[in-house]
């Protein structure tokens, strides 16, 4: 009896296991997930390896830390869903069920757009906005709702002359954009990284150059992501014009700005380090910028001045062909002392002090007599104004 009733329970649990396991397709496709997992995690364990290697091959100073922190924390999800793309793409080729892996893909790749961006992006509300916008993809994708979605919001459309615009475009464009704006100042930060390391271009250049690209890079994220959505860029030529107008007005300022900007970099008269005096304000050039340039004092603040202030206002600098620099110092010594001896000793002393240039060597002078001392003054150069 006990051996027919262990039978039964043999069988019924082979009944089980062959109608649920074997033949669920649920259950296989979370199976063909787990075992995906774990082949990409064996994989991906030499990729870092070599991955380390190839970093160190090529210079840590030649990559970015964001984009090695990226490629290194991204090889095992990225693996995965590749293998996971293709075991969906083999399954519907076969006409196997697919869902669970589909599911899985579209949330995996949520993950991973999620992932990327908060790894190479500073800005928290970008990250979070990219968060969204994925989040909301996979979901729509995962209950079957994407294309129908896409279709209601192409519904929705307006015309702007002969320019025809619905939800769908618009939102399109915005992504596109943000991609590709994204990209845009990615490479140009690339870009000037290795234009400030160049030994043979000067301070302006490289500022000029850094500029002139990153204004390039982003005009033409614009064009493109305009024309990736299908819409004509002839019909911009209005706009243009009326853009010219609303510069006249309008953005008067800022493109003087600009333009003064453009110009004290092409004519080197001020570049990064410069020591320079405009107006009360005295300190060293810390950067340009497309409107203002940044102007570090010894107190520790901080000055914007406009681009247009250094082109019509008078600019002390300080070390624009040269470092060298003529300091004086006021020296009072009583009336009772040898003054020629003390003239003397001030001379001596200043030659002592190493940012004290030998030559012209310092000159101790007599200035005048004052109610309490014979004032003396000493004049000496150096060639560091910035400290």
């Amino acid at each position: 009896m006990e051996s027919f009733n262990f039978q039964i329970l043999v069988s019924q649990t082979q009944n089980w296991v062959s109608e649920y396991v074997f033949f669920s397709s649920s259950l296989v496709q979370l199976l063909i997930i787990a075992v995906t997992w774990s082949l990409a995690w064996l994989v991906s364990k030499p990729l870092r390896k070599q991955h380390k290697k190839w970093i160190e091959k090529l210079g840590k100073r030649l990559i970015p830390g964001t984009i090695r922190n990226a490629t290194n924390v991204l090889i095992l999800p990225a693996l995965w869903l590749l293998m996971l793309w293709l075991t969906t793409l083999l399954a519907r080729q076969t006409e196997w069920p697919s869902s669970v892996l589909t599911m899985g893909s579209n949330l995996l790749s949520a993950w991973v757009v999620i992932r990327l961006s908060a790894t190479l992006m500073r800005n928290s509300f970008l990250t979070k906005s990219v968060a969204i916008v994925a989040w909301t993809i996979a979901a729509l994708n995962i209950l079957d709702l994407l294309n129908p979605t896409k279709i209601f919001l192409d519904s929705l459309a307006f015309n702007i002359g002969a320019l025809n615009l619905s939800i769908l475009v618009i939102i399109k464009g915005m992504i596109y954009f943000a991609v590709f704006l994204w990209a845009a100042l990615l490479v140009s930060r690339l870009i000037e990284g290795k234009l400030k390391t160049s030994v043979s271009l000067t301070p302006s250049m490289v500022v000029l150059s850094g500029k002139m690209v990153r204004i390039t890079l982003v005009t033409a994220a614009f064009l493109v992501a305009i024309s990736t959505v299908g819409i004509d860029l002839s019909i911009f030529t209005f706009f243009g014009g009326a853009l010219g107008v609303g510069l006249g007005f309008g953005l008067q300022k800022v493109v003087s700005n600009f333009i003064s900007g453009i110009i004290l970099l092409l004519d080197k008269s001020i570049k990064p380090g410069d020591v320079i005096s405009i107006g009360d304000t005295y300190g060293w050039v810390n950067s340009l910028n497309a409107r203002y340039v940044s102007l570090d004092t010894r107190d520790g603040i901080e000055h914007l001045i406009p681009n247009e202030e250094l082109i019509v206002t008078r600019v002390e600098n300080w070390s624009h062909s040269h470092n060298r620099v003529r300091l004086k110092i006021p020296v009072g010594v009583h009336y009772d002392a040898d003054v020629k001896k003390a003239m003397s000793l001030c001379e001596e002393v200043a030659l002592e002090i190493d940012r004290i240039l030998q030559h012209p060597s310092p000159v101790c002078l007599l200035r005048g007599f004052g109610d309490n001392s014979v004032d003396l003054e000493i004049r000496f150069w150096i060639n560091d104004p910035n400290n």
